[in-house]
């Protein structure tokens, strides 16, 4: 099979590089020299485009397209993530349908249904957040509601979309990163004491599932892709720390506070034009306050997906990757 990646420089892409190259041929979308070398590195064939101006020519041949590419930063205009998030897919899923690709797996995201509520043990039924005020939570949500538009079987066209959420392991460019350094700088507190449960998805159960998704699972669904168990987000970074040598100190701020603290924080970044990411933002105090438990039987049922790492396994892959 022949399939061509998105964001294959990146954590997810670049884990789905290096599952896939070893059985398929995969190219994968490069800006760069230093994208060209991580793609081949990992056994992929660079191809030099981006997204919202991909060609045919760029496709050419490809059966299947994984597209993991996404603005996801913390901090920014929501022009910055409706360009990449949803006029980059809507770029692409056309090209692809043109090029003849037979399948479009989009990486979306839990997040495309959140607006600041607690969401417990939600399923596919519940709804996207295009209004979501938060705009990477709604981009990603407008971007996936086109994915799922675009299905179109009686051609010969399939899409799906897969929604990880909080996605950890080796090779993890961001979540891990982020707090070792705000430990360092004793700038790390608990949000509610750490205490709000969450669904998490170690990076090798999504790469089991898209690989499952090749040929598995039917066009025009979503489907979520989560661990087999919830946890505080205090079990989980605390254990991830650990796998570093670093004790988290117990420092706690109530939830209600941060989320207060970061609407003043944008407040203030937004009137002055400061061009740094503030200290909090409204999106990841929110995120990080309140429960987020997540149904995966659906992509059981369908794709055949089980999570085959544990908490615990995922643990031990990270305290090796340090030792190594």
């Amino acid at each position: 099979m022949k399939i061509f990646i998105t964001g294959a420089s990146g954590f997810v892409g670049g884990a789905a590089l290096k599952r896939l190259s070893p059985q398929h041929q995969v190219t994968a979308m490069s800006r760069s020299e230093q994208s060209d070398k991580k793609i081949l590195a990992i056994g992929g064939t660079p191809v030099r485009c981006q997204l919202g101006s991909v060609e045919v020519a760029n496709l050419e041949g490809c059966d299947l397209v994984i597209h993991s590419a996404a603005y996801i930063g913390p901090w920014g205009p929501r022009q910055h993530y409706w360009k990449t998030n949803v006029e980059g897919t809507a770029q692409l899923l056309g090209v692809a349908k043109q090029a003849g690709v037979k399948r479009f797996i989009h990486i979306g995201t839990e997040a495309g249904c959140f607006h600041g509520q607690p969401m417990k043990g939600i399923d596919e039924t519940y709804p996207l957040s295009t209004k979501s005020p938060y705009y990477y939570s709604q981009t990603k949500a407008d971007a996936e509601r086109r994915v799922i538009a675009a299905n179109d079987v009686a051609n010969g066209f399939e899409t799906i979309s897969l929604r990880p959420r909080f996605i950890w392991g080796p090779g993890d460019q961001s979540i891990l990163p982020g707090i070792i350094q705000a430990v360092k700088a004793d700038n790390f507190m608990w949000i509610g004491g750490g205490e709000a449960l969450t669904a998490s998805t170690y990076i090798d159960n999504l790469t089991d599932a898209i690989e499952l998704a090749l040929e598995k699972g039917n066009g025009g669904e979503a489907y979520f892709i989560v661990d087999e168990q919830s946890h505080s987000f205090r079990e989980l970074l605390s254990g991830m720390l650990a796998t570093q040598n670093l004790t988290v100190p117990d420092k706690s701020i109530p939830s209600w506070l941060v989320r207060c603290m970061a609407f003043v924080a944008e407040t203030i970044w937004k009137t002055f034009g400061l061009k740094s990411d503030p200290p909090v933002t409204c999106f990841a105090a929110a995120l990080m306050s309140v429960e987020c438990t997540i149904d995966s039987d659906k992509a059981q049922q369908q794709l055949g997906y089980k999570p085959a790492v544990s908490m615990e396994q995922g643990f031990e892959a990270l305290r090796q990757l340090r030792k190594s």
